[in-house]
C-alpha cells in the first residue's frame, strides 16, 4: 500500500471520539426521525438496533484495517488493495460525492435556520459566509479541526441528553405537562407495538440506516491520529452505547411522552418536548442546536472529503495536485476544490429543477450502504489474503469472525432489495448504479489515457 506523504497527526482520542459523534448526530436525528416513527411506530425501535448492530460491524471491519494500515483515503485505499483499483476508484469517489451533496444540503439548510434570527438577510449571504468560514477552518492545521469538531458536537450531545432528562422528568414527575397522556403504554396503546407490521418496520430501515451515515469518517481520521492504535478502538467501541443512547433511548423517551402518530405533525419533536416544559424559547434553542449540527456535518464532510481525495491522488486515481499539502500539512487544493463545488451546487440549487436536484440528492442514500458495503467486502478480501499467522497478530480483530461480517454484508445486500422495493426509495437505487456505470466508464477512460492507479506520492511536495 502507499503510504501518505505531508499529513500531520494533530488529531488525539478526545477528537476521534467526538468527530465519531458528531458524525453520527445530525439534522437527521432531531427531525427526520420523525418519518421513520410514522412509518414503523413504536417497532422503529428495533430498526434503529438492528440497524445499529450492522452498523456497528461496519465500523469493526473498518477498524481492523484502519489500525493494521492507517493511511490516507482510508476505505477507498482498502477497497483498492483488496477488491481491486476499480472498487477504490468507485468507492472513493461516490464518497467524495456524497460529502459534497450532503455538504450543499447542510449549507442550505444553516442559510434557512439564519433566516429564523434574520429574516430580512438575503440567505445567499449566509450560505457564502459559512462556505468561507468552514473553508478557511479546514485549510487550518488537523489539530485546528479537531478541536472545532470538539465543541461543535459537545453541544450537539448536550442538547440530546438535556431533552432525554427533560422527558424523564415529564415521564417520571410530570414536569410542565399538562396532558394525562404520557406513559410507557404509548408504546403499544395506539394500534400495537408494531401498528403497520413487518412492512412498516423494514419500509423505514432505508431512513434508518441513512441516519448513521457519516460515521465512517472514523476511518479518514485514523492517519491523521496521534495514536491510531489506540484512538480508533477506543472510538469505535463507544459506538453501541452512542446508538443505544443518541437514537434508542431518545425515541423511547419521545414515544412514551407523546402518542407516535402525533411526533412530527408539530414541527420536531425536539421542540415538542421543550414546549412540553413550557419552554417559551424552545424553537430558538432548538434552532441553535441545528445551526451546530450544520456548522457539524459542513466542517466533517470538507474534510472527509478531502482526505479521501488527497488519498486518491497518491493512487493516480484523482488529479495529482489533490496530494500536495501546505505548510500546515493539509491538502489544501481539496479544500478549494470543495468551497468551490458547494458554491456552484448553491447556484444549482436555485437554478435547477427540484426534481433534477431530488434525483441527485437521493444519491446520498445510494453512496452510504455502498461504502459500508464496500468496507465489509474489503476486510473479507484483507482476511483472504493473510495467513492465519498474520491474522492472528492483529491488534484489533473484527469479533465472531466470519459471521458477524458475514451477517453485516447481508444486511447491506438486503437495504438494496429495500430501495428497490418502495416506489418512493426506487430512485435513489437506479441513479445509484448509474452512477456507478458513470465511474466504470471513467475508470476505463483514465486506464486507456495512463492508468488509473499509479502511486504519485513521489510528486507531493
Amino acid at each position: 500500500m502507499s503510504k501518505q506523504a505531508g499529513l500531520q497527526r494533530g488529531l488525539n482520542a478526545r477528537h476521534i471520539r467526538f468527530i465519531a459523534l458528531g458524525s453520527a448526530i445530525g439534522t437527521g436525528l432531531f427531525y427526520g426521525s420523525a418519518s421513520a416513527i410514522q412509518m414503523a411506530g413504536p417497532a422503529v425501535l428495533l430498526a434503529y438496533l438492528v440497524a445499529g448492530m450492522a452498523v456497528y460491524m461496519v465500523m469493526r471491519a473498518l477498524g481492523e484495517m484502519a489500525v493494521r494500515d492507517p493511511v490516507a483515503g482510508a476505505f477507498s485505499e482498502y477497497a483498492s488493495s483488496y477488491l481491486g483499483p476499480l472498487a477504490g476508484f468507485i468507492t472513493g469517489w461516490t464518497y467524495a460525492f456524497e460529502m459534497i451533496i450532503v455538504c450543499l444540503a447542510d449549507v442550505t439548510a444553516f442559510g434557512i435556520y439564519m433566516g429564523f434570527w434574520f429574516p430580512e438577510v438575503p440567505r445567499w449571504i449566509w450560505v457564502l459566509s459559512v462556505i468561507f468560514f468552514i473553508a478557511g477552518l479546514n485549510l487550518c492545521t488537523v489539530k485546528v479541526f479537531g478541536e472545532m469538531e470538539f465543541w461543535l458536537s459537545l453541544v450537539k450531545v448536550a442538547a440530546i441528553v438535556s431533552m432525554i432528562l427533560a422527558g424523564f422528568g415529564i415521564l417520571l414527575f410530570g414536569f410542565g405537562l399538562d396532558t394525562a397522556e404520557a406513559g410507557v403504554s404509548n408504546l403499544w396503546a395506539h394500534g400495537g407495538f408494531m401498528p403497520n407490521g413487518i412492512g412498516g418496520v423494514i419500509a423505514s430501515f432505508a431512513v434508518v440506516v441513512f441516519a448513521f451515515g457519516g460515521i465512517e469518517i472514523i476511518g479518514i481520521t485514523a492517519s491523521e491520529a496521534e495514536d491510531p492504535q489506540r484512538a480508533i478502538p477506543r472510538a469505535i467501541n463507544a459506538v453501541p452505547v452512542r446508538i443505544l443512547l443518541f437514537y434508542v433511548l431518545t425515541l423511547f423517551v419521545l414515544m412514551a411522552i407523546f402518542p407516535w402518530p402525533q411526533i412530527g405533525t408539530q414541527g420536531s419533536p425536539f421542540v415538542q418536548i421543550f414546549d412540553g416544559l413550557g419552554i417559551s424559547a424552545a424553537a430558538a434553542i432548538l434552532n441553535l442546536v441545528v445551526i451546530t449540527a450544520a456548522l457539524s456535518a459542513i466542517n466533517s464532510d470538507i474534510f472527509g472529503a478531502g482526505r479521501m481525495l488527497y488519498g486518491m491522488a497518491l493512487r493516480g486515481q484523482a488529479p495529482g495536485s489533490f496530494a500536495k499539502v501546505s505548510r500546515n500539512g493539509v491538502p489544501w487544493l481539496t479544500v478549494v476544490v470543495m468551497a468551490g463545488a458547494l458554491l456552484l451546487g448553491v447556484v444549482l440549487n436555485y437554478l435547477i429543477p427540484e426534481d433534477v436536484f431530488l434525483l441527485i440528492a437521493s444519491l446520498a442514500t445510494f453512496a452510504t450502504v455502498w461504502v459500508w458495503l464496500m468496507i465489509l467486502l474489503s476486510q473479507v478480501g484483507m482476511r483472504r489474503q493473510m495467513t492465519a499467522q498474520e491474522a492472528a497478530r492483529l491488534k484489533y480483530k473484527v469479533p465472531f469472525w466470519p459471521y458477524a461480517p458475514a451477517a453485516a454484508i447481508v444486511f447491506m445486500l438486503f437495504i438494496f432489495a429495500i430501495l428497490a422495493a418502495f416506489p418512493k426509495t426506487q430512485m435513489a437505487l437506479w441513479a445509484g448504479f448509474a452512477w456507478v456505470g458513470l465511474l466504470v466508464i471513467g475508470f476505463r477512460t483514465m486506464n486507456r489515457r495512463g492508468g488509473a492507479g499509479d502511486n504519485v506520492a513521489e510528486d507531493v511536495g
